[in-house]
């Protein structure tokens, strides 16, 4: 298995869903061995790191980090993080810049070295940056290849995409035996906009990590107030900036309440801006960059969480919210919306009817306790359990040659 972030180090939901995959794929008595690209042992990683979290590899065959210049999200970190000493700098050492796509062959070509050393069955590779390695990995041994789509050119690039992203993208999924999207929306995405037979692509949907959420965190920063949150990269696809025009509306009709923004990104001082041309500095907190149990903390402190996001494959953030006991507002154009049922929806274009799910959820107590309850019972069944076990027969129909 190849995929360019997996846990303790890890900046969104890919890790999340391949740290889930593995533990339940171990479960079911897969053997796996993890390959992922880390940066050289003088780059400080310790920022990207989970604390806290549970976070174990003793479920994994292996786990393989080969020497790498890819960094996912790098722009999503201010450099003062990133650069210690000057000593990457030094060395010419690029992180998720314009080299990135030297770096995608460079560990290409060390991960058809290190699996010299071991006999595997299949290859299972996440996302276009593993892509490459996965396709060598293929023609030398001519095992099977399935390739995993967490998020396409069309979702990270609402307003363009990169050619060069996409002809990769393209190839892999030419290549693959079997192409798994985490949603119908992606699954018709790869078909409608690469050219891909049908047949070749099955869907399986993420699940959530239960676990102790401590049921659940009691913590009030603003114990007067109501908190209304929204969770994830602070980019264009993942819709900040309605988040923030219904905000305004929001807060026009109750007073009492605050904004809680949780992550970072290449919007973030467009962000701050509107906050302030709005009015709101006042209402709305920036948290910055948050994991582990200090976001589960985020979430058990909302009232209600919001994913306006503009292209979501999946969205594993509302399950996360879900989970600590808080009821979510999510956009219709994200692949969560298909599996899950109590929750509000809505398009994430549409921020004045945002804003009346918003004032609902906040004023009616019954809406909220009852949209809480039976959301935190149906998402015991979305779980990474029944996805490894669809992972499983798509493994043995493709090595029975049925794939």
């Amino acid at each position: 298995m190849l995929g360019w972030e997996f846990p303790p180090y890890n900046v969104g939901g890919l890790g999340t869903a391949c740290y889930g995959l593995t533990k339940a794929l171990s479960a079911l008595g897969l053997k796996i061995i993890f390959v992922v690209p880390k940066a050289p042992d003088e780059f400080d990683y310790d920022f990207l790191k989970v604390v806290n979290a549970g976070i174990d590899l003793e479920h994994l065959e292996q786990y393989i980090p080969i020497n790498s210049g890819i960094v996912p999200y790098y722009e999503s970190f201010p450099s003062t993080k990133i650069l210690r000493n000057d000593i990457v700098k030094s060395k010419n050492f690029q992180l998720y810049g314009p080299h990135i796509f030297e770096e995608v062959n460079l560990f290409s070509d060390k991960v058809l070295n290190v699996a010299n050393n071991f006999d595997f069955d299949l290859i299972h590779a996440h996302d276009w940056m593993t892509y490459p390695a996965a396709i060598k990995l293929k023609h030398k041994t001519g095992k099977p290849l399935i390739l995993h789509i967490h998020a396409t050119s069309f979702d990270r690039g609402v307003i363009g995409i990169d050619p060069r992203v996409y002809d990769i993208e393209k190839r892999g999924f030419e290549e693959a035996d079997v192409i798994v999207a985490v949603s119908e929306f992606t699954m018709r995405t790869v078909i409608e906009k690469y050219g891909i037979n049908p047949e070749k692509v099955k869907v399986v949907h993420n699940g959530v990590l239960l676990g102790n959420k401590d049921k659940f965190y009691d913590v009030k920063i603003f114990p007067n107030d109501y908190v209304v949150s929204f969770v994830g990269r602070i980019t264009i696809q993942k819709g900040p900036l309605y988040f923030v025009e219904a905000a305004k509306i929001v807060s026009d009709f109750i007073p009492n309440v605050k904004f809680l923004v949780t992550g970072s990104g290449d919007m973030l001082p467009q962000m701050i801006n509107r906050v302030a041309e709005l009015g709101l500095s006042d209402k709305v907190v920036f948290t910055g960059f948050l994991r582990g149990k200090e976001l589960d903390k985020i979430y058990a402190m909302s009232d209600v969480y919001v994913m306006p996001s503009v292209s979501e494959p999946f969205g594993i953030t509302p399950l996360e919210a879900i989970a600590n006991g808080t009821p979510v507002i999510i956009s219709k154009q994200s692949g969560v919306s298909e599996v899950l049922r109590n929750c509000l929806k809505v398009d994430y274009w549409d921020v004045e009817k945002m804003a009346n799910y918003i004032i609902a959820v906040l004023k009616y107590s019954e809406l909220r306790d009852t949209l809480k309850t039976h959301a935190f019972m149906e998402i015991t069944n979305i779980n990474w359990d029944n996805a490894a076990k669809k992972l499983l027969g798509i493994y043995e129909e493709v090595l029975n040659g049925r794939g």
